[in-house]
Order: C-alpha cells, then structure tokens, then sequence
C-alpha cells in the first residue's frame, strides 16, 4: 500500500484547483511545507503536519495560523548549508514513505529549480520514489526498470543524468528502443510517446532522469524544439 508524503515548496504552484484535487485524491499520510511553502497550503484551508526551514519566507500571519492548528514548527538557522526543501526531504523521510511528492519546487528560480531536481537522487539512494510535480508534470530520477502507468498520447523525456546511461530499453513508446546509449550533448530522448496506458523504462547502469506531461499534446509555452 502506499504512503505518500507530500512537500510543499515555495515555488510555483500554478493551478491552485488540481493541487487541491491531488491532496483530496491522495490522501497523503503527512504533509510537509518547507518554509513558504505554507503559504500556499494556507491558501487552500489545508493544515501543515510540519513546517520547516529558516521560516525567513514565510508569512507570519500564516506562521501564527499554523501554529494555532497545531502544526509541528522545526526552525532551522538562516545560515545553513541545506536548502529548506532538503531539511523538509530529510523529514519526510524520517516519516516511513513510499513515496514523496515535492510541490512548489519548480518556476522561474533556475537555480533551486536545479537543487530540487538533485534532491530526487536521494530517492534513488533511499530506493523509493521521489517527485517533483506540477499541474504540467511530473519528473522523478531512476537507476533501475520502472513501469510507467499513463494515458496514450503522453509525453514522456528522457535524460541521463551524469555522463551516460546504458541498455536502455524502452517499450510502450511511439520511439521504442533497444539497448542503447544516452551520453550527455545528444538528447535524443526528448518528446517521446505513449502508445497505450502503460510502458516501461529499462536500463542496465547509470542515471535516467525521466518526465512525464499529462496532457497529451499539451505543454506551458508550446511545444518547442
């Protein structure tokens, strides 16, 4: 059975609407906000399991808000060497997941857009997995077959993650392939597609970090190449 864990980051949200019908789907056993993130939660009457973080960010009304509700506060120096999200991966992971689910960690901060992509490794270290999502996607990190369950007509990326990924095998894909290569400089992996409702990702070593959008044909900005 699983047990999700969700984050909350302070990034963009975006559909404010899905990320209610998530939580309210899901049922997550603990939701985690990392510092600003509780901002967003507060916008939906949802109550924190946990704050975390330097709290810098946060609101204080909503500060005050949680605290009233009983949420558990774990205040942390602004001088740190974590980002606040890492601390709130660190607690999720004390709470017994199967999986965690990181809301907020994506948005016009490249930089700890960046960070919060190399947080998913440490679901590959734990061998459980770890998401980051949005109303667009979702984008998780894997060194070992994975069956996707999805909708046809989905795109799916694949990148490898540090110099190269091999025996790559891909079926269920409009593009399947065969034991093969993915290096860094030749993203050949980029906007594949599902043939039917599930497919599966295998690999023999290395990193694949993997994306999936949900609507099939459908992307933030248009689809570039």
């Amino acid at each position: 059975m699983k047990r999700v864990v969700f984050i909350i980051s302070g990034g963009e949200i975006g559909d404010f609407a899905f990320f209610r019908r998530q939580i309210k789907k899901i049922q997550p056993a603990a939701i985690v906000c990392a510092d600003s993130g509780a901002d967003h939660l507060k916008k939906i009457g949802v109550v924190a399991d946990l704050l975390v973080g330097d709290l810098d960010s946060v609101a204080g009304e909503t500060l005050h808000h949680f605290e009233n509700a009983g949420s558990r506060i774990v205040r942390h120096p602004r001088r740190k060497d974590e980002t606040d999200t890492e601390l709130a991966l660190h607690e999720a992971l004390q709470m017994h997941p199967t999986e965690i689910w990181i809301w907020g960690a994506m948005g016009k901060r490249i930089d700890h857009t960046l960070a919060n992509l190399s947080l998913l490794f440490v679901g590959v270290q734990k061998k459980l997995l770890v998401k980051l999502i949005d109303p667009w996607c979702e984008i998780f990190m894997i060194d070992r077959p994975l069956e996707i369950s999805g909708t046809k007509g989905q795109t799916v990326s694949l990148f490898p993650v540090g110099r190269r990924v091999t025996g790559i095998t891909l079926t269920g894909f409009e593009y399947p392939l065969h034991q093969r290569v993915m290096e860094i400089g030749h993203p050949y992996g980029v906007s594949n597609r599902l043939l039917g409702r599930r497919a599966t990702i295998a690999l023999s070593s290395g990193l694949l970090l993997v994306i999936r959008f949900f609507k099939p044909g459908v992307f933030p900005a248009g689809e570039g190449k």
